[in-house]
């Protein structure tokens, strides 16, 4: 404040161009992937011609995509890319960083750590196993499928209904998915169904305190985690996800 003048009030244009862009962005869901250019106009409450100046910002930038068959906006993939890197600046990635290693090591299979994102699980970390053969990996940033894969189903059976009323309202309407929750609580890991291109999942929770807090999990072929193999890897997954939980103070 100089001389009785705001000086903050030149900054009232840039500041509603970003809230412009972080409304756009935030439009977006699992639910909403894809929306046109009247949603995303209805959504800011501007004009028309306004809301396609944002967007073809957003576009120039990355973060957003326009699919011209269907004349429909989908998050860019620097999007992907900044939620990689908060992601991984979470203190659970620091944490667990020894344990992936560890338990890549008593498996001889690729380990994986996944956060929930508020929709769906989302991998913020990936230790390749280089031992093998056949080398496996997972892109830091890439959202796993809720009900399909192995971590998705941990979190289906540990998530509080606060947490995510979704999960909650898909399993008082799915006898099916209610069986698979009772069979990862009583086995203490889950397992992807089907066996996606030929690969094996397994994933356990890991808890902070008495809140889940991630997914750790072991990836593999089909052929090389199965039987005994799986068995043990199941066993060291477990154990490995206790002593991480542990670590952030769980009981």
């Amino acid at each position: 404040m100089t001389g009785g003048v705001d000086e903050s009030a030149g900054d009232a244009p840039a500041i509603q161009t970003v809230q412009r862009a972080a409304t756009i962005l935030q439009a977006f869901s699992v639910e909403r992937p894809r929306l046109t250019l009247a949603e995303l106009t209805a959504d800011l409450a501007v004009s028309r011609a306004t809301a396609h100046r944002y967007a073809r910002a957003l576009r120039a930038a990355n973060l957003l995509r326009f699919d011209t068959a269907t004349a429909t906006y989908t998050l860019g993939p620097q999007v992907l890319a900044m939620e990689a890197a908060a992601r991984a600046a979470l203190p659970i990635v620091t944490a667990a960083e020894p344990h992936l290693d560890r338990l890549t090591r008593l498996t001889n299979q690729t380990s994986v750590l996944s956060v929930w994102n508020g929709e769906a699980p989302t991998v913020v970390r990936c230790m390749d196993n280089t031992s093998g053969d056949v080398r496996l990996s997972v892109r830091t940033g890439s959202p796993l499928d809720l009900l399909r894969s192995a971590q998705g189903r941990v979190f289906c059976a540990y998530l509080s209904a606060a947490e995510a009323p979704a999960v909650a309202r898909q399993l008082r309407l799915s006898a099916g998915l209610r069986a698979v929750v009772e069979q990862v609580r009583r086995d203490g890991y889950a397992a992807n169904s089907p066996e996606d291109f030929g690969v094996r999942v397994l994933a356990a929770p890991v808890f902070e305190r008495t809140q889940v807090v991630a997914a750790l999990a072991v990836l593999g072929t089909s052929t090389a985690l199965s039987g005994a193999v799986e068995a043990a890897a199941a066993d060291s997954l477990r154990l490995v996800a206790r002593e991480l939980s542990e670590a952030l103070g769980a009981g």
